[in-house]
């Protein structure tokens, strides 16, 4: 009769080292997912699958001990492999022990239904997919034959008898199976696929976010100020890197604690997503630093924007016990034609900050704008002189 498991499209589960599994445990909480979602299937798979052999075995009239084995695998055995793995050490390795039981009596299942055509295919098939779906080729090669030995050594005792047509009364039998257990399968796909693309989405926000502030982090605050660069460099216009640095931050954290340093640190980062534009991006550069990528934007409108954010950030400063003493200090620097690369940007908007910190802080700081000479046109061939 066929697992449970069948198509069961979980994400291949190695199985664990040696050692036992934590009583709680995130890999064991996984470990446990995985049984649990293997029991929901075997149990609709043997239920449904008992319709199927029950049919074939009253045309054969098979005896009452091979019916209590029916009986006692279909309603019986789903549970008591839950338990087992369940209270096991290693829970995954269990079930992929009972994976092989499952192989092993669905071969023992095809010998006593005397080969009949369409529930022998059906189990065959859906045992086949799900070790493929479980665990790949290497599970099902060695379910694949403890199911073919079970099949073998059960006909021989019986002496392989072989009866393949299907009537009507089977056919309608394996309908259910046929019908109801893809959808099963349909709506576990559906689960574990949502499940990946959530994943998937929480994974690509971590490596491009903050976690403390919510704004981009260095990598993407980076990202952007190459990006401007790369579009200056092909269509021209301005462009305006900012630093943006938390004045006398270390008082706050040695004063208060970093509790209230972090809300510090949030309170800047809301200030400056209020304050920046759809197309600037605002990131958290390192510890109390922030970088401020301004495409199409000049160092007029820069100090325009700084003198926003030090208003705002001073009103959201008066709430917090000791932000009196902080303020922010801004250093910026425009984009010119021949700067070199990212880091020169940044380098030279970090020059600005540290004056503005020199300065007496709380204030901004414009990096000077570089002049870039004219290019010479090449001398004339000595031929063409007059």
């Amino acid at each position: 009769m066929p697992v449970s498991a069948s198509a069961v499209p979980s994400p291949r589960v190695k199985p664990p080292r040696d050692t036992s599994l934590p009583e709680s445990s995130p890999r064991r909480d996984r470990a446990l997912g995985f049984v649990a979602r293997i029991h929901r299937l075997r149990t609709l798979g043997l239920g449904l699958g008992f319709l199927c052999v029950a049919s074939v075995f009253r045309l054969h009239g098979a005896p009452w001990y091979i019916w209590t084995l029916l009986v006692a695998h279909a309603l019986a055995w789903p549970h008591v492999a839950r338990a087992v793995a369940t209270r096991s050490a290693h829970p995954v390795r269990a079930e992929m022990r009972h994976l092989t039981l499952d192989s092993t009596m669905g071969g023992v299942w095809v010998a006593l239904m005397h080969f009949n055509l369409l529930p022998s295919v059906l189990f065959v098939t859906m045992l086949t997919v799900d070790k493929i779906a479980v665990a790949g080729p290497r599970l099902l090669l060695r379910t694949t034959a403890c199911l073919a030995a079970a099949c073998a050594a059960t006909s021989a005792i019986l002496g392989f008898p072989v009866d393949v047509a299907t009537p009507m009364s089977v056919v309608i039998a394996c309908t259910p199976f046929l019908v109801a257990y893809p959808v099963a399968i349909s709506i576990v796909m559906h689960r574990l696929a949502h499940r990946v693309s959530e994943q998937n989405r929480w994974l690509a926000k971590v490596s491009t976010t903050d976690e403390l502030t919510g704004l981009a982090n260095r990598r993407q605050g980076l990202a952007a100020a190459t990006q401007a660069l790369a579009q200056f460099r092909r269509r021209g216009g301005d462009a305006v890197l900012m630093i943006v640095d938390i004045d006398r931050f270390k008082d706050i954290n040695d004063r208060h604690g970093h509790p209230a340093g972090d809300g510090v640190l949030r309170d800047l980062a809301k200030v400056l997503v209020d304050n920046i534009r759809a197309t600037d991006t605002a990131a958290r550069y390192a510890g109390d630093e922030f970088l401020l990528v301004l495409p199409d934007t000049d160092i007029d409108g820069a100090a325009e924007m700084a003198k926003r954010i030090r208003t705002c950030f001073a009103a959201a400063l008066a709430k917090i016990p000791g932000g009196a003493n902080c303020s922010a200090s801004l250093g910026a620097a425009a984009v010119y034609e021949d700067m070199a690369d990212v880091e020169d940007w940044i380098q030279q908007a970090d020059t600005a900050l540290y004056r503005a910190k020199d300065a007496g802080r709380d204030r901004f700081v414009a990096a000077p704008r570089v002049e870039v000479p004219p290019r010479r046109e090449a001398e004339a061939p000595r031929a063409m002189r007059a």
